[in-house]
């Protein structure tokens, strides 16, 4: 149990300590505390709570596409449906457009990351970056590869136009 909390101790050990002890990590989170609140009340807080979301989602996904694997191996004849298809079949059933849809589900985890928070969320460049922890030139580069991308595969297609008969 650690219970010193100068800057002797080392953060690892009351880490480790905190494992046994929970409330040990309390030691912890007082001794940043006041570094947490500078940084929150003097920046903008979305790109960190919206790059927060974006790992804890991501984490989401990873753990729903291993369950779906592992029921996959399980019973082989029956079709399992993935994260990818239960999200589309919901999105589809609010009224969006599949085409759109498909496109998004074409591109790498990063580059949909990006195209999204910058999309959807409105953010600068630069705030993408911190929400992702990459720099400006990577979020550019993303962007650019999934409009390209989004772009050829839509092949002209608006979707916001296009109706989803099915």
């Amino acid at each position: 149990m650690v219970t010193d909390t100068s800057p002797l101790v080392v953060d690892s050990e009351i880490i480790t300590s905190s494992l046994d002890d929970p409330e040990q990590f309390a030691a912890l989170f007082d001794r940043y505390a006041a570094t947490l609140y500078r940084y929150i009340s003097y920046r903008d807080a979305r790109p960190w709570l919206l790059g927060i979301a974006t790992k804890l989602i991501t984490g989401h996904r990873r753990t729903e596409v291993s369950r779906y694997r592992a029921l996959e191996r399980q019973r082989p004849a029956q079709p399992v449906e993935g994260p990818e298809e239960a999200i589309t079949r919901d999105l589809t059933a609010q009224g969006s457009r599949t085409v759109l849809l498909n496109a998004l589900a074409l591109l790498s985890r990063g580059d949909r990351d990006v195209l999204l928070l910058v999309a959807w969320s409105d953010m600068t460049y630069e705030e993408a970056a911190r929400a992702l922890g990459i720099p400006v030139g990577t979020v550019k580069s993303r962007l650019n590869r999934a409009r390209r991308k989004v772009r050829h595969t839509l092949d002209g297609v608006n979707p916001l136009e296009a109706q989803d008969h099915g």
